[in-house]
């Protein structure tokens, strides 16, 4: 090879992927913008940040009852007619066939021919001046129903667990699409800056069927997605340094990284490289914001007492004093998964006389210490805590087979299921909605989620309809394409 041929073919070698979609001006560059055409077509986001400070607090558009969201889901789905939805009807037909009407046309996940009637399995009592209807597996809870805003009538277009649960939390059944908290955090920021914005808290021994996409930011910036965090061992994996790496060690190499990766955002304009910049400056504030605020052996014996909580021990309990602890912090939505509501009666954990009652204990007395809490602290007022599962239950009894189970349970009811809401401006002592007589479908004002999502966006100061982020040529929203209204019924 020549001498001109070396240098020419070293100078090839040194042209990499980078330097060609970079510096090509035909070709990928023109497909380039044409893509830059599109995303313009379909908008601008309607909330405009600061890429050097994502998380920093904004005002909301309209005037906010509500500041931060502490949910508290029940993975599984609960049945609304064993604790809310009372029906004197369903417990005289208990054991009787189905009505043929019941069957015809409906989708189950497991019911086959022709099941039996299921009456409530508990014994119900009003409670409180509004005189709501509680079943006696709830004792705690009951004692704050003139607190509580039951929506009776939440419909869902899923039938099963996990499109459900996606739905329920993004407003969308499919994967890739941000969560309710990730919106919040993205239009609101947070008021505390050694914490992230959304935090998620696991507990009853596995995480929901889809996994951390429940709590991701999908299109929007990765900085708003929801950090889970444990209420024993480590608070956040991956936070702590490796061993003989100090604080300064890590300062130092921080500062360099973040030099980095301000001249590769300099020459690229990638906006994920100051998404990263800011989450490596939130993780290394984390190291000491985080270890302090969850740890809950600093609550006096009366509160642990009050709660029912173990230290070091994961639990629900120890999850609804940390959602305290968290709100009380300036964080902003706070998430509660609590697996193990799946009641269809297979074997005796997912039965209705079984594992349902044990759920059931399990969490009754710490929400009420929630409440209780949030209350003397002044808190509840402007902290919206929301109780759900993903859909309902059938007030037949499951029949998997064909047969009737061996042990008591019920099948997926999308068509109905109890919602209930507290403080955040909702209507204490109220409820929305009524079934029918046997609480298989809406009788009267029907709520589906999205028209939970715009009630919920409303009441944090956003107009559902105007909180929209361009992504794929639209602009995208929690509440979707398809109608979505806010219940001002249950405003207060």
């Amino acid at each position: 090879m020549n001498p001109f041929d070396r240098i020419r073919h070293e100078q090839l070698h040194q042209i990499t992927r980078r330097h060609f979609l970079r510096d090509c001006t035909t070709g990928l560059g023109g497909m380039w913008l044409a893509t830059q055409g599109l995303a313009a077509a379909a908008g601008k986001p309607t909330v405009l940040r600061n890429a050097d400070d994502p998380l920093a607090s904004l005002a909301p558009a309209l005037a906010p009852k509500a500041k931060r969201v502490i949910f508290l889901h029940m993975v599984g789905a609960p049945s609304q007619l064993d604790l809310f939805d009372y029906k004197p009807e369903l417990k005289r037909l208990d054991g009787r066939e189905c009505p043929r009407e019941f069957l015809e046309g409906k989708r189950f996940a497991f019911i086959q021919g022709v099941p039996k009637m299921l009456g409530p399995q508990f014994e119900f009592n009003r409670h409180g001046q509004c005189g709501a209807w509680v079943s006696d597996r709830l004792p705690h809870l009951a004692k704050h129903v003139d607190r509580l805003c039951f929506i009776k009538t939440m419909q869902t277009d899923q039938f099963n667990h996990g499109p459900a649960e996606l739905l329920v939390h993004t407003g969308n059944q499919n994967l890739g699409y941000p969560s309710i908290g990730s919106w919040v955090t993205w239009g609101l920021g947070t008021d505390n800056r050694n914490l992230p914005g959304f935090m998620v808290l696991v507990s009853g021994g596995r995480i929901p069927r889809v996994g951390a996409s429940i709590w991701g930011s999908g299109f929007l910036p990765s900085v708003y997605q929801g950090v889970q965090c444990r209420s024993s061992g480590d608070p956040v994996l991956n936070a702590a340094n490796p061993p003989g790496i100090s604080r300064d060690v890590r300062r130092i190499a921080l500062d360099a990284l973040d030099n980095l990766d301000r001249q590769s955002h300099s020459q690229f304009g990638d906006p994920e490289t100051l998404t990263r910049i800011s989450q490596y400056e939130m993780a290394f504030r984390m190291q000491v914001s985080v270890p302090e605020v969850m740890d809950i052996s600093k609550e006096p014996a009366a509160i642990h007492e009050m709660y029912g909580t173990r230290p070091g021990k994961e639990s629900f309990a120890n999850n609804c004093l940390l959602a305290r602890r968290l709100a009380e912090a300036g964080t902003r939505y706070i998430q509660l998964f609590d697996w193990g509501w799946d009641s269809h009666g297979s074997n005796a954990s997912e039965s209705i006389n079984d594992g349902f009652v044990k759920k059931c204990r399990d969490i009754d007395q710490p929400i009420s210490a929630l409440l209780t809490d949030l209350h003397q602290r002044g808190l509840l007022e402007d902290t919206l805590v929301v109780w759900s599962g993903e859909f309902g239950r059938t007030p037949m009894q499951e029949n998997r087979g064909g047969t009737t189970n061996a042990f008591v349970g019920r099948d997926h009811n999308p068509g109905a299921f109890t919602l209930w809401m507290a403080g955040g401006g909702v209507k204490p002592g109220f409820t929305y909605g009524e079934t029918d007589p046997v609480g298989y479908g809406v009788a009267s004002d029907p709520v589906h989620i999205r028209d939970f999502h715009a009630t919920m966006l409303h009441l944090l100061g956003f107009d559902h309809r105007k909180l929209s982020f361009p992504f794929q040529g639209l602009d995208q929203k929690l509440t979707g394409v398809k109608p979505a209204k806010v219940v001002n019924g249950v405003i207060a």
